[in-house]
């Protein structure tokens, strides 16, 4: 009743069958992990901030800037110090805190080996102002502050709208502040624990890529997917089985209503000869 099992046309169905079923649930475990980990992350993230809090708040020993650098998950939002000069000052507007908007005041700070660290040295409220923002102090100085990665457009709450006023830059990045001065930068910022006279202190952020924004959900969405799909195929299998053993018992049986013959028509010739006469 099954021979049909072993006809081409099956064994095609068969063999796709028992690829896709695999390849679909491989797929979908695989992003139910990726989304496991950006959870993980996330929780991470939040246990590294609560401890960063609370080495600040106890005036924690920083290490020194070059000690931390590159900037990761893992060294984003420690305690860096740096010693240097402060040279131009800029702002960053659109910026909230405590629910207000308001804008960054940030002083590159000319270090020893020649290179300029971005540094965040307090916020105020209100539209971007460059008198409001009150100047760095002279002379050399030594900061302290949670170690930043430089930011991207359109990530964490940064603007990414461009076209802003002389003095003035989006997002706090060696990218984008090679075009507004000469010095090497490094790819990486500071936030003071204590901000400025007249500022509050702007505290430090997630690293990227570790909170459950919208990445995560969509593998969370991807796994049901896949996982749909894997569910799809055997559906479609078992009823293309059904229907081919339904027919096969119906031919078995003599069910299956009669093809009607085609008639065909010969074609005739007209006939030669003399016609006979009455």
């Amino acid at each position: 009743m099954y021979r049909f099992l072993l006809t081409p046309r099956w064994w095609g169905i068969n063999v796709f069958v028992a690829l896709a079923i695999p390849f679909c649930i491989f797929m979908g475990s695989w992003q139910l992990g990726r989304f496991e980990d950006r959870v993980q992350d996330h929780e991470s993230a939040k246990e590294q901030a609560k401890e960063q809090s609370a080495e600040a708040n106890g005036d924690a020993a920083a290490r020194p800037l070059r000690s931390l650098l590159p900037v990761d998950k893992e060294t984003s939002g420690e305690q860096a110090t740096a010693t240097g000069r402060y040279g131009r000052q800029l702002l960053v507007p659109d910026r909230e805190l405590d629910e207000k908007r308001g804008f960054y005041v940030l002083t590159l700070l000319r270090t020893d080996d020649g290179k300029s660290l971005p540094v965040v040295r307090g916020w105020l409220p209100g539209d971007a102002n460059a008198a409001k923002a009150p100047a760095a102090p002279k002379g050399e100085v030594t900061v302290k502050g949670a170690l930043q990665a430089s930011e991207s457009p359109g990530s964490n709450g940064v603007s990414a709208v461009g076209g802003l006023p002389e003095g003035q830059l989006g997002a706090i990045s060696s990218a984008s502040l090679v075009n507004l001065v000469r010095d090497d930068l490094y790819d990486a910022w500071i936030t003071l624990d204590k901000a400025d006279a007249g500022m509050k202190a702007v505290p430090a952020t997630a690293p990227n890529n570790t909170g459950l924004d919208l990445k995560a959900f969509q593998n969370l969405g991807y796994t049901g997917e896949w996982f749909v799909f894997a569910g799809f195929v055997v559906f479609m299998w078992f009823r293309l089985f059904r229907r081919e053993a339904e027919f096969a018992r119906d031919a078995r049986l003599g069910l299956l209503p009669d093809l009607e013959p085609t008639e065909t028509k010969a074609e005739t010739k007209p006939e030669t000869g003399t016609e006979a006469t009455a």
